[in-house]
């Protein structure tokens, strides 16, 4: 793959390429403007921590996951998968309709699908190890000191937060009130717990104990 062209976003030069525009394009016209911001802050922080660590990768792999990795993160959405999931399969038919092939395309799904997994993510491939890294560093500040915090600062008046974590704790608990079985085994289920009445999960103790075997 040739080097794309480059163009600086925030600071920060980042590839510049019709793909990534089309991705740009169809995260904003989908996500909240809180939400985009937040997508394009994980994308600047990816991109930052990938020439930080000098990390050869797709730059438009990491691009277009990261982009589109919250786009069913909305109070519409009615699963029935966890959200993660149904965006991967929204990121991956994006890039296959754009002639994307299917290795790429499922590095876009796992950087998806994993991005709020970083127990699993951060270990996997390049693009989506970088792109969980960017999600989870704009989320929860997960390495928020790998990048000089003036550079941190730039993207974040670039691209302000807006309300982000009330919006994504309002989202989470919707999650958890409307489609309870898509939150049981992932992240979502703490802020279940934590705020939504009546919210009540299985346990994993039961289920192993439960299962139909003598042993």
């Amino acid at each position: 793959m040739d080097s794309p062209a480059i163009r600086t976003l925030a600071g920060v030069s980042v590839p510049d390429t019709p793909l990534i525009s089309q991705a740009l394009d169809y995260a904003r016209s989908h996500c909240e403007p809180y939400l985009y911001n937040h997508v394009v802050r994980s994308w600047l922080f990816a991109v930052r921590l990938g020439q930080i660590r000098g990390l050869d990768h797709d730059p438009e792999v990491l691009a277009v996951g990261t982009l589109l990795h919250d786009i069913t993160l909305n109070e519409n959405f009615a699963g029935p998968r966890r959200f993660e999931v149904e965006a991967a399969d929204l990121a991956r038919s994006f890039v296959r309709e754009r002639g994307v092939g299917e290795r790429r395309a499922q590095l876009i799904w796992d950087s998806v699908a994993l991005n709020s997994t970083p127990s699993i993510g951060l270990y996997k491939e390049a693009e989506v190890a970088l792109c969980t890294a960017g999600i989870c560093l704009d989320f929860v500040g997960l390495q928020y000191t790998d990048i000089p915090a003036a550079e941190i600062a730039a993207i974040v008046a670039a691209f302000p937060r807006l309300g982000m974590k009330k919006k994504m704790t309002r989202c989470f608990c919707h999650f958890a009130e409307t489609v309870p079985g898509t939150t049981y085994d992932n992240f979502i289920r703490d802020f279940g717990e934590r705020f939504v009445p009546g919210y009540k999960v299985p346990s994993s103790v039961d289920l192993v104990a439960d299962a139909p075997f003598d042993g």
